[in-house]
């Protein structure tokens, strides 16, 4: 009998089950739940999140123009557009919130995690292949749709953390992550075992920058020096 191939989106998820649960038990996902997260790491998060995202929607770009059909090239043009538009619109309002107006927020500096973590996924989808490309930005999907989907049954008693838990815990953000997860399954099929080494390595790395910007959110990280 002829056992079939793993899906390409099984043997990512296998080299990343232990951030993910890292990613769960952090204190920023706990103080999300229960309600006790300081306001300040999470206006730091959301702050660095709006630079990430920017960054991101250059790599989803990116992802659209190496595409090798035009509804890969589609789907990540509106995704990059999305991304944007999460920057510009929830944002801002989580930030007006908590007192700040979107360019207070956009003027304050890149902390070091988000650099890092822009910098390499850029440097990847810029130089690697299509591959490549998805196995770098794919945890930011995939990672916040399981995060959503495991915290929203909790959801938390403070509103604002609520109202974050339930975007990303929603159907409409696990159907973006699921068209992404079907490309990932069919360009994987094709790859060579170098190629997809190559991916895997990508993917692990850009998840345990997930962690990381947890973490620099949760420390509400600054440069040293």
């Amino acid at each position: 009998m002829v056992t079939a191939a793993p899906r390409t989106r099984d043997v990512l998820w296998s080299d990343v089950e232990d951030v993910y649960a890292a990613i769960l038990a952090h204190p920023f996902i706990a103080g999300l739940t229960d309600g006790t997260l300081p306001r300040e790491a999470f206006r730091h998060y959301i702050v660095q999140d709006a630079h990430y995202l920017r960054g991101y929607a250059k790599a989803l770009a990116v992802c659209a123009a190496k595409a090798p059909d035009e509804d890969g090239t589609v789907m990540f043009a509106e995704h990059a557009a999305g991304a944007i538009a999460a920057e510009r619109d929830l944002h801002a309002a989580l930030m007006a919130e908590m007192g700040s107006p979107p360019e207070e927020a956009a003027a304050e500096p890149v902390a070091p995690t988000t650099r890092a973590y822009v910098s390499y996924m850029l440097a990847t989808v810029y130089g690697g292949s299509f591959a490549e490309a998805v196995g770098a930005v794919l945890p930011c999907y995939w990672i916040y749709a399981r995060v959503g989907e495991e915290l929203v049954a909790r959801s938390s008693p403070d509103p604002l953390y609520a109202r974050w838990i339930a975007m990303y815990g929603g159907a409409e953000f696990q159907a973006v992550v699921d068209a992404v997860l079907e490309v990932t399954d069919r360009v994987g099929a094709t790859l060579s075992e170098t190629e997809l080494a190559r991916v895997r390595e990508h993917h692990r790395t850009t998840s345990r920058y997930e962690w990381m910007f947890w973490d620099a959110g949760y420390r509400q990280e600054q440069w040293p020096v």
